[in-house]
């Protein structure tokens, strides 16, 4: 798997012909379990990773796209959660410096006292990042925050407050780090969901039963050590090994929308710091349109495809109009999406949005190792204690983690020392058009030469090229539909009804490189139908 790309059936054959125990087997795809297995692979352990959808389906590719230390978090006084964040913000950046890139947020103020309460603590901010900060914090004049977002309403600033933070694309991230753990050696299968835990003659988890879901076929994998990784679905997997533990996971919901860019123009982003529900609410440029964020709402239940409440998509399209000149209307809306908050349980909060973000790391008594909570800025100081804590538990022999240094598959090393110089003039920026790329964007404009109907845009509504199809297909381990449209590209985030209209080329040209039949085609084009239907703002 290492070089040329990822191929699900040759990693199910690797599987398959494991007659050693791994030494690490991970449950779970999203920013968690792949940074642990990255992290882990990279030491040298045999690695293999587990996710019963596709990587990034869940919570992972459905943040509001910051690498940030949590300007919330100062007011909780949660200091060390921010100077971590902040710490790992820098060395994501230098690390990937084609998928993460500095952006300016303005905070509107409507008098003195607002800028220098906001300017006090983004001092603090700025303290703690110290000399790996994205730019210094500043207080700024009316006119000059007029010029930044000239969609805001002038009588709700009379000045501002401008701090700097990280944005990325996550899935795009997501995928490139499953490409560099494949490349340092681990194995990951997608579409591959544990159906039970299995267990030695002292009754300790040695393994898993896991179904590969394209074919139905039972898989036994044995593993000295399993790691459960899953996120929100943390507790149903802890239920396999004990049906009557205690709950880990306070749940809650986070919704976002997406309107076009006309709405906030400009290339700088705005934070609403105080809202009617305790949680600052973001407009941020992403991919040509405006993203506007979040909600947090406690849930029962869990699953794959979340659904918006009618209520939070009016929480933000009010909060919109509090601030916009031409207030948004839910018929302006081209996307809405819900992501699942893994929060760790705490009997002392009430609400969701006071829990911390610290993550937890728990080892059983039948040795499987939980790991909750945390968020995707510290995914990799995450994954380093998670490895750390197997190390220990299971007296394997230590080996240091390299992932300090380690630059995510498409990163160069010229960019990344580029990068941590402060040059901002050399290629690769994750500014320029389809950087997430990175060193692989070569490969895919050599596709494009070779046929340059690969390049053609398949919507005016969205950037994504049959040229991205066919290498998601070939070197990203995609298998469906939703596979491209919503993760490998990003066009169901930002464009729900223009991907239902791409969605039948895209299955021609998916159908065409994995010898798909016409059945298959027309179960795909159902599925994501359903699928869209919880990104569509109706």
């Amino acid at each position: 798997m290492s070089g040329g790309g990822l191929n699900r059936d040759a990693a199910l054959e690797r599987v398959r012909q494991a007659g050693a125990l791994w030494e690490i087997l991970v449950i779970g795809g999203g920013a968690t379990g792949v940074g642990i297995a990255m992290d882990a692979a990279s030491r040298g352990f045999q690695t293999l990773l587990v996710e019963q959808s596709d990587f990034g389906k869940g919570t992972s590719s459905r943040s509001t796209k910051l690498v940030h230390g949590g300007v919330r978090y100062l007011e909780q006084g949660n200091l060390t959660l921010v100077r971590d964040a902040l710490r790992e913000r820098a060395c994501l950046r230098r690390n990937a410096p084609h998928l993460v890139k500095d952006l300016a947020f303005l905070i509107p103020c409507k008098g003195r006292w607002e800028r220098f309460y906001y300017g006090l603590g983004l001092k603090l901010y700025d303290l703690l990042a110290g000399a790996q900060g994205f730019g210094r914090s500043h207080a700024i004049s009316l006119d000059k925050a007029k010029a930044m977002a000239p969609a805001l309403r002038p009588e709700v600033l009379s000045g501002g407050v401008v701090y700097h933070d990280g944005q990325f694309d996550d899935a795009r991230l997501l995928i490139n780090m499953v490409r560099t753990a494949a490349d340092q050696g681990g194995c990951l299968v997608n579409y591959l969901g544990v159906e039970r835990l299995t267990f030695d003659r002292q009754q300790r988890v040695d393994g898993v039963i896991a179904i590969d879901h394209e074919t139905g076929e039972a898989i036994r994998i044995k593993s000295r050590c399993v790691v459960n990784a899953t996120g929100p679905f943390s507790d149903s997997i802890r239920k396999l090994e004990n049906p009557s533990c205690e709950k880990m996971i306070a749940a809650s919901q986070g919704v976002h929308v997406v309107l076009p860019k006309r709405f906030y123009p400009g290339g700088a982003a705005m934070i609403v710091p105080k809202t009617a529900d305790g949680r600052v609410v973001f407009m941020i440029p992403w991919h040509e349109h405006v993203l506007i964020g979040t909600t947090d709402t406690a849930i029962r239940d869990v699953g794959l495809e979340p659904e918006a409440h009618p209520s939070e998509i009016d929480f933000l399209l009010e909060t919109a109009a509090d601030y916009l000149v031409e207030p948004p209307k839910r018929r302006d809306l081209t996307a809405v999406f819900t992501g699942i908050r893994p929060l760790v349980k705490d009997s002392r909060h009430s609400r969701t949005a006071s829990l911390s973000r610290d993550h937890l790391i728990q080892v059983s008594q039948q040795r499987l190792v939980t790991i909750a909570g945390g968020k995707w800025t510290t995914y990799r100081k995450m994954a380093e204690d998670c490895v750390d804590r197997v190390i220990t538990a299971f007296d394997f022999k230590p080996r240091p983690c390299r992932t300090r240094s380690l630059m995510i598959h498409g990163a160069n090393a010229s960019r990344q020392e580029a990068n941590a110089s402060h040059e901002t003039n050399t290629p690769q920026q994750a500014t320029e058009p389809r950087a997430y790329y990175g060193t692989d964007l070569v490969l895919v404009q050599q596709l494009e030469s070779q046929s340059p109907k690969l390049a053609e845009a398949l919507s005016p509504d969205l950037s994504i090229r049959p040229s991205d199809v066919i290498w998601a297909v070939r070197h990203e381990m995609a298998r469906t539909v939703d596979d491209v449209l919503a993760r490998r590209t990003r066009s169901l985030f930002c464009n729900a009804r223009s991907s239902l209209q791409v969605m039948p080329r895209v299955v021609a040209l998916m159908a065409e490189e994995l010898g798909r039949d016409l059945s298959w085609c027309e179960s795909q084009q159902r599925e994501f139908r359903q699928i869209a239907s919880h990104f569509l703002p109706e």
